[in-house]
């Protein structure tokens, strides 16, 4: 996913479906510089984690 998508999605308060390694996300945050994202499980907000933008898919 490009940087400038993923904050769209992230500033967004319509729900995007977006999934990374096919596990359903939201994004928190979007690091442009580094190109990642700060998301986490839709069924496991406690589980946050770093990812690279390429690993995000938007369905």
């Amino acid at each position: 996913m490009n940087p400038q998508r993923a904050m769209e999605i992230a500033d967004s308060p319509v729900m995007a479906n977006v999934t990374c390694n096919g596990v359903p996300i939201y994004i928190q945050h979007v690091d442009e510089g580094n190109e990642t994202a700060r998301i986490y499980p839709l069924d496991q907000p406690e589980n946050e984690q770093q990812v690279p933008l390429s690993s995000l898919i938007e369905q």
